[in-house]
């Protein structure tokens, strides 16, 4: 094995670099991943873009990416699992394990977390647009053979979805709509669509973005620049929806999205906003007894995402829109960013 890889480097606002550097060496508890497929995150674009995400700003150059499929090529000394030859999805978030959060369950909101391709902490965390990764071997879950490496490496976000209808509760029977036609917003409506929502809109200004949803499961799909936006939504629901996910990360979806939720409905917020600070209509959120819900990552769902996916029941391969080298990564993120006719990019980097 070579001493040396290609990894996809940030270095500044769009100034993204395929560098060579060391491949990282083996520590305990950990495992060496050659990493086959990774997906562009829309973090990855706002760090591309505006050289932070939310309240993460960039302070130091960091390989970007958190969407991986791999294949195991080394394991530290008393590391059995993952096996060596193994192919498996990384789970880019490593919490602590020791905390009250990571012990009761949700170690997604543990303090102490790091992720991969990520600069909430100081200096950045690398992440997997790299030839090699190390992980540690608990974030490895092996992939059957009938998933292929590009869905694969949307399990990542799959879990993001999937953890936010857990958070809703049941969506058996009920009405949903998800605001925001992005890849989280897409899949978001695939997996309603398992879990038996009945009936599933989308409210997104772009065209294509909005049939894109028709494609994949959504029966309805509404622009909300629209004048009659709320009476279309009055036509097709009555009182409104009874789950809205707000998936934009855009502030006028969120104080839409009151308008649109039924009395007693809940809204589950899984889009990051740019702005520190979004005014909501807080009385409404009062007289109608609405729910207010967030959803950060993911808690424990990878390996039901993975069973799901294997199963057929929800089909990933639409929304992989392009694949490119990773020598490309610098034209792949601009791909990325225009949004135009591409939903998920990927990096080839076999």
């Amino acid at each position: 094995m070579s001493k040396t890889m290609l990894a996809a480097v940030l270095h500044g606002i769009k100034d993204l670099r395929v560098d060579e550097l060391p491949v990282p060496g083996l520590e305990p508890g950990k495992v060496l991943v050659r990493v086959r497929r990774g997906g562009i995150c829309g973090s990855d674009v706002h760090y591309f873009e505006e050289g932070r995400f939310g309240s993460f700003a960039v302070t130091a150059p960091f390989v970007l990416g958190h969407e991986v499929t791999g294949e195991v090529v080394a394991l530290a000394d008393g590391v059995s699992q993952p096996a060596l030859g193994e192919r498996v999805v990384v789970n880019p978030s490593r919490q602590c394990g020791q905390c009250d959060y990571c012990r009761s369950g949700r170690g997604n909101l543990c303090r102490n977390v790091r992720m991969l391709g990520s600069a909430s902490t100081k200096p950045p965390t690398h992440g997997g647009f790299s030839e090699y990764l190390l992980v540690g071997a608990d974030q490895c879950f092996p992939v059957p053979p009938q998933i292929d490496d590009g869905v694969g490496a949307m399990i990542e976000p799959f879990a993001v979805a999937l953890h936010a209808l857990k958070r809703a509760g049941s969506v058996v029977g009920k009405p949903v709509i998800v605001t925001g036609g992005g890849p989280i917003g897409l899949l978001t409506v695939i997996v309603a669509r398992a879990c038996g929502a009945t009936t599933i809109a989308v409210s997104d200004p772009v065209a294509e973005r909005r049939q894109m949803a028709l494609q994949v499961g959504a029966d309805s799909a509404f622009d909300p620049t629209e004048a009659s936006f709320k009476e279309q939504v009055t036509a097709l629901t009555g009182d409104g929806f009874e789950v809205l996910f707000e998936a934009s990360g855009a502030a006028p979806a969120l104080r839409q999205a009151f308008e649109v939720v039924r009395r007693g409905g809940t809204l589950v917020q899984i889009g990051v906003y740019s702005a520190p600070e979004v005014s909501v209509p807080v009385n409404q959120l009062l007289v109608r007894e609405l729910q207010v819900i967030g959803s950060f990552r993911y808690g424990p769902v990878w390996e039901e995402a993975i069973r799901l996916v294997a199963s057929g029941r929800v089909n990933l391969q639409p929304l992989i829109s392009r694949v490119l080298p990773l020598n490309q990564a610098p034209a792949a993120l601009a791909l990325a960013c225009a949004k135009a006719g591409v939903v998920k990019v990927q990096l080839d980097l076999l």
